[in-house]
């Protein structure tokens, strides 16, 4: 496989998924938003915001943060260039350049919710219709998802894919989780407050987490619990440790394709031990920011390896 084709598989599904992961966190922002007060309100879409990584370029184009303004810079703004607007293009841009390499079913599924959302995101979306927006996003990816899994031969095409999927994932779930402690919660002082476990399930919502962490541990709202639950219980495929444990699996079916390890392995696997072998105990003594920003530096080192192993730009 040519490394701008591969590029395009990986880059395809890591734009997918943060697609999708950028319209749970507006989801649950608009959720959270509907049963505050005006002020809190506020404050939820600057969380939502800051936590997309769109905080600088929001403030330069707008003087407040009201939910009007924030959804559309999300989804559509000509201004935000990571837009979901645009991210979705960029699904669709490298599908067309992967084409060759995937089923008529993921194409399909790709065009054909290109086409619905660029339709639904051609004007402002209101209060009433951001709602279908995020479902349509949501339903999009589990689609193209599903397409992938149902109908694309077990080939190297078919590992890049997944393995963009689980970077990106682990990535999102990593940022979340960090800006619990740097922004969504404005105080120590709130810390086991009402508050506190309003900002805790917001993050499991966050993740698509809410229902399978409440099955898991009786609805009770614990923050130790939940960091856990999200970095270490590998049963819940949007953890750390499931997104990484997926992502050592594909890397090690693309060596076995290709007749070789590279950078991407060794580096994998370092990482992999090391969190493997650390307790949730280790990780608050360490301190739970150091750890996350440690792990999305070796996320980042393994995805730089991947396309020097695969000529990515060749």
């Amino acid at each position: 496989m040519l490394g701008r084709t591969a590029n395009g598989l990986f880059w395809m599904f890591r734009y997918l998924e943060r697609a999708e992961n950028t319209a749970r966190l507006l989801e649950t922002g608009l959720r959270m938003a509907l049963t505050r007060d005006v002020q809190t309100a506020r404050e939820e879409w600057r969380s939502v915001i800051a936590t997309s990584g769109y905080k600088e370029l929001y403030e330069a184009e707008n003087d407040g943060y009201d939910g009007m303004s924030a959804w559309n810079f999300i989804l559509r703004d000509k201004s935000n260039p990571a837009s979901i607007r645009e991210m979705f293009g960029a699904v669709r841009t490298n599908a067309r350049l992967a084409r060759t390499n995937i089923s008529s079913d993921i194409w399909e599924a790709v065009n054909e919710n290109w086409m619905a959302l660029d339709k639904m995101l051609a004007r402002p979306v209101s209060q009433g219709s951001v709602g279908d927006v995020v479902h349509t996003i949501r339903r999009a990816g589990m689609r193209i998802h599903g397409a992938l899994d149902g109908s694309m031969l077990r080939s190297d095409a078919y590992h890049f894919a997944r393995a963009g999927t689980f970077m990106e994932r682990a990535d999102s779930t990593a940022r979340i989780l960090d800006m619990k402690y740097y922004l969504l919660l404005p105080s120590l002082s709130y810390v086991g407050s009402s508050l506190d476990s309003g900002q805790w399930e917001q993050i499991l919502r966050s993740v698509a987490g809410a229902r399978a962490y409440s099955w898991l541990n009786a609805g009770q709202i614990d923050a130790r619990g939940i960091v856990e639950f999200l970095v270490l219980d590998d049963r819940f495929p949007r953890s750390l440790a499931f997104c990484r444990g997926a992502l050592r699996d594909n890397l090690a079916a693309l060596a076995r394709l290709h007749g070789q390890e590279g950078a991407s392995n060794e580096l994998m696997r370092a990482a992999d031990m090391h969190i493997t072998d650390i307790t949730i105990d280790q990780i608050f003594e360490q301190g739970l920011h150091e750890f996350l920003v440690d792990f999305m530096n070796r996320n980042a080192a393994i995805g730089e390896a991947i396309a020097q192993d695969y000529r990515f730009l060749a």
